[in-house]
């Protein structure tokens, strides 16, 4: 059947996904709740204040009182999430224009410019807790921030611009349909747009595939090929497991986040093992088999070393992203600068 101009079938699971994201949008919206001043009020209401709202599942906003721990853990995660979103147009940039057909170009453009402006929402909400966008430019370049592994891995073929979309936008979507009901207002407001377009990212790369897998032996092979190496890749976006994971039980307990990055790594095992049915192609774990106890598929964890190697610098593509993403920058400042004296102008009531 066709979807949205997609000749491929719908991804089972993909609708639910969906359809938890409409469910918690309203959850986004600001409701009018009066802040309380630090003036006004010693640190232990502000505190007492802040842990009842939270509880309460309402929103912090950023006139709000917040702890300063709470603004920090916002700050790495909001601005990793946002250099995910710019460096990882990279990977896909590769293949704008050797795309098989224009259709195909058409989609990975449209889907490279999605990822540009959920970077744009992402910087403007990590604006929102008082961080000025060009120190969060300068610490990606200079390797003080990071960003997701999986972006650091080539893509040699075009199907690997399909896996990457149907394995890596897979994960994303599975990652951030929760945080859509953030704790911190400005973030699950953005991340509700932004999991309605990783929906259309994750369904294009199925759809690649899904032609490949039924082309000629070749086609099928290289779609095979491609998943083999974005398997282990995108089970890593999720994180070491939850008790090596830094940050994960204070997320938790503020609500920035809801599950652990074992639920949520389980989660998406189950979702990819009937749409790589669909797909006619193999996910390359020999573990892999359903757990009729715990229901859920067993599967061999990713190489957790072979994560901390690439988010410490040493993947395949670390230097050639940041390269290009530095080289980037510098080169469109002359553009950053005639925004800001257009600006300026308009400021000034000059046309």
């Amino acid at each position: 059947m066709r979807h949205n101009g997609y000749s491929a079938p719908e991804p089972p699971g993909a609708a639910e996904l969906l359809a938890e994201v409409e469910a918690t949008a309203k959850d986004g919206l600001d409701r009018g709740r009066a802040p309380l001043g630090p003036g006004e009020h010693t640190e232990d209401e502000l505190l007492a204040h802040f842990e009842a709202v939270v509880a309460a599942d309402e929103k912090i906003e950023p006139r709000d009182w917040m702890p300063d721990a709470y603004r920090r853990s916002l700050v790495r995660q909001l601005s990793q999430h946002a250099h995910s979103e710019v460096v990882g147009m990279q990977p896909e940039g590769n293949w704008l224009t050797r795309a098989p057909s224009l259709k195909r170009k058409a989609i990975l453009l449209a889907k490279v410019q999605d990822e540009a402006g959920h970077g744009l929402y992402l910087y403007s909400a990590v604006e929102t807790l008082g961080v000025d966008r060009e120190s969060l430019f300068q610490a990606l370049h200079e390797g003080r921030q990071k960003y997701l592994s999986f972006i650091n891995y080539p893509t040699p073929t075009w199907a690997d611009a399909g896996a990457l979309a149907w394995l890596t936008d897979g994960a994303a979507i599975v990652n951030q349909v929760p945080l859509c009901r953030s704790s911190y207002g400005p973030y699950a407001r953005a991340m509700v747009r932004v999991c309605k377009e990783e929906s259309f990212h994750h369904r294009q790369g199925f759809d690649a595939l899904h032609v490949l897998s039924r082309g000629t032996k070749a086609q099928k092979r290289m779609a095979q090929d491609a998943v083999n190496r974005w398997w282990g890749p995108a089970l890593a976006m999720f994180g070491p497991p939850h008790e090596q994971s830094t940050h994960s039980e204070q997320s938790m307990r503020w609500r920035i986040k809801r599950y652990t990055n074992d639920e949520l790594r389980q989660r998406f095992v189950d979702i990819c093992v009937p749409q790589a049915e669909v797909l006619g192609l193999t996910l390359p774990d020999p573990a892999l088999a359903w757990n009729g106890e715990r229901g859920h598929y067993d599967f061999t964890p990713p190489d957790f070393d072979e994560l901390r190697r690439v988010v410490a610098g040493d993947g395949p593509c670390n230097r050639q992203r940041v390269g290009n993403r530095r080289r980037a920058h510098e080169e469109g400042a002359w553009v950053r600068e005639a925004a800001v004296a257009h600006a300026a102008k308009r400021r000034e009531g000059v046309r």
